[in-house]
C-alpha cells in the first residue's frame, strides 16, 4: 500500500514575508480576544508554513485553550484520548493490513488477468478492465492510494504495452482508483461514521450502488474516447481463458464477498469483517499461493503500523478541534450567516458540494472529514438530509479532490509508480472528472441511489 504523506513536514507554500504577516495576524487576533478567529487563522498559518496536518490541528487547539483560558490545558490530552477510544476505529489497521497483504501476495495480478479475460474484448478493452479490476479490488482495500499503488503499476504498464496513450492510461487508472473508498470496505466511511456517530454498516451499504454507478459512468466515457481515438479490442472473448483466469482468481474474488456479504447479512460487524479479511489474506498468501515470505510480512506490518499511527493521530487531533467548534456553537453561527438559504435543501447541498470540492483540492481526505463533519453535518441534517446519505456525498466529493492539484495524492502516487510527470497525469485525468462529477450530482439529488440498500437491510 502506498504510504500516506499527511505526516511529512512540507516546505512552506508562502514567502517568508507572508508567513511573518500570518503569524502577526494570529498575535493580533489573540490580543483582541477574537479566539475563534484565532483558532482558524492559526490552523491556516501552520498549514501554509508546511506543518503536518495533525500537528497543525493539535497545535492550534492547544494555543486556543491556553490563550482563551476557557478550560484547563489537560483537556487537550483528555479529548485526544477520547477521540480515538472507539471500537469502530479498530477496523482501520485491519483493513489497511488486509489491503497490503493482498498487494504483496500477488492477488492483484490475478484479479487483473480475470478482468482482462472478462472485459478485454470490448472497444478500448484495457480501459474497461482497469475499471472492473478496481471495482473488485475496492472490496478489499478501502483506500484509493492502495488501489493506485497496487493495481496502478500493473494497469498502466499493460495499457502502455498495448499501445494506449500514456496520459489515457494514467488518467483512467487514477479515476477508477477513487471507487475504492466508495464501495465497502472504506476507511473514510469508518472515520465519518465515528465523527458523525453514524452506523458504519449502513454507510458501507450506502456506498455500494454509488460505487458501481461510478464504474458504469467511467466505462461510458472510455467507450466514447476509444471510438474517437480508434482504440480497438485488446483480445477476443474465450470461455477457456475466462475459465482459467477465474479458476486462478476465484479465491481472491471471494474476499469482497466475505467482507461485504458478511456485513450486509449481519454475520459480523465492519470491525470483525476487517479481522476476517486479514486472516483470509494471510491464508491465501501463506497457505494457498505461498507468495508471502517473512520479509514481506514484516514489511507490510511496519507499513500498516506507520499508516495507522498517522490516521489515528489526525483523528485524535481533529477530535479536539471538533469539540471546540461544538462547544462554541460554530454550526449555529454558520446557519445564521446563511440566512434565508439555510431552509433550502438544494442550496445547502450545492454549497456543501462546492465547499468539499474546494477543500478536497487542498486537504487530505481523512483530515477534511474530521474537520468538516462537525460543521457541515448539522447544517445538512437541519434541512432534512440523512447522515448516512451525507456521508456518501462527503466521501465522493473528497475522492474527486484526490484527482485535483495541488494535493492530488492519487496523482502523485501514480506519477511515482508509472514514471509519468505529475502534469501529464493531471491532463490525462481531466476527461474522467466529467463522469465523476455527474455521478456526484446524481448521488446528491437522488438519495435513493445511496439509501435504497441501507433502508432495505437495516431499516
Amino acid at each position: 500500500m502506498a504510504r500516506l504523506s499527511v505526516m511529512r513536514w512540507h516546505k512552506p507554500i508562502v514567502t517568508p514575508t507572508l508567513s511573518a504577516l500570518a503569524v502577526l495576524g494570529c498575535v493580533i487576533l489573540a490580543v483582541m480576544g477574537h479566539y475563534l478567529s484565532f483558532l482558524f487563522f492559526s490552523l491556516f498559518t501552520m498549514l501554509v508554513l508546511g506543518m503536518p496536518i495533525a500537528i497543525s490541528l493539535a497545535g492550534s487547539c492547544l494555543l486556543f485553550v491556553l490563550i482563551s483560558g476557557q478550560v484547563p490545558d489537560i483537556v487537550v490530552a483528555h479529548r485526544m484520548i477520547n477521540g480515538i477510544d472507539s471500537f469502530p476505529l479498530l477496523a482501520i489497521p485491519f483493513f489497511i493490513f488486509a489491503g497490503s497483504l493482498m498487494n504483496n501476495a500477488g492477488i492483484t495480478e490475478r484479479i487483473f488477468n480475470f478482468a482482462k479475460a472478462l472485459m478485454g474484448w470490448m472497444r478500448g478493452g484495457l480501459g474497461h478492465v482497469n475499471v472492473g479490476a478496481s471495482i473488485v479490488f475496492s472490496g478489499m482495500s478501502g483506500a484509493a492510494v492502495a488501489d493506485a499503488g497496487g493495481l496502478g503499476m500493473i494497469e498502466v504498464k499493460a495499457m502502455k504495452d498495448a499501445g494506449y496513450d500514456e496520459e489515457f492510461a494514467v488518467g483512467i487508472t487514477a479515476a477508477s482508483s477513487t471507487i475504492g473508498p466508495i464501495i465497502p470496505p472504506s476507511l473514510p466511511m469508518v472515520i465519518y461514521g465515528v465523527m458523525a456517530s453514524a452506523s458504519v454498516g449502513q454507510l458501507f451499504a450506502a456506498g455500494l450502488l454509488p460505487g458501481l454507478l461510478m464504474g458504469v459512468m467511467l466505462m461510458v466515457m472510455i467507450f466514447f474516447i476509444a471510438r474517437r481515438r480508434g482504440y480497438q479490442r485488446d483480445t477476443t472473448f474465450s470461455l477457456r481463458v475466462l475459465g482459467h483466469t477465474f479458476g486462478r482468481a476465484v479465491l481472491s474474488l471471494m474476499t469482497p464477498v466475505i467482507i461485504v456479504g458478511g456485513i450486509i447479512t449481519g454475520a459480523f460487524t465492519p470491525t470483525e469483517a476487517a479481522v476476517a479479511a486479514v486472516f483470509y489474506a494471510l491464508f491465501l498468501g501463506v497457505v494457498v499461493y505461498r507468495t508471502l515470505t517473512w520479509r514481506k510480512l514484516i514489511k507490510v506490518s511496519m507499513e500498516t503500523i506507520e499508516t495507522t499511527a498517522v490516521i489515528l493521530f489526525i483523528v485524535a487531533a481533529a477530535s479536539i478541534f471538533a469539540w471546540i467548534l461544538t462547544s462554541n456553537q460554530v454550526t449555529q453561527h454558520v446557519i445564521a450567516l446563511m440566512g434565508p438559504f439555510s431552509d433550502s435543501k438544494v442550496v445547502v447541498l450545492m454549497m456543501t458540494n462546492l465547499v468539499l470540492i474546494i477543500v478536497g483540492c487542498f486537504m487530505e481526505t481523512i483530515a477534511a472529514i474530521t474537520i468538516l463533519v462537525p460543521v457541515l453535518l448539522p447544517l445538512a441534517v437541519a434541512v432534512g438530509v440523512d447522515p448516512v446519505h451525507f456521508g456518501v456525498i462527503m466521501v465522493l466529493n473528497l475522492m474527486i479532490g484526490l484527482l485535483t492539484p495541488p494535493v492530488g495524492m492519487v496523482l502523485y502516487v501514480l506519477s511515482r509508480v508509472s514514471n509519468v510527470s505529475f502534469e501529464r497525469c493531471m491532463r490525462g485525468t481531466i476527461p474522467f472528472l466529467i463522469p465523476l462529477v455527474l455521478c456526484l450530482l446524481l448521488v446528491t439529488f437522488v438519495p435513493a441511489i445511496s439509501m435504497w440498500l441501507p433502508t432495505l437491510v437495516y431499516r
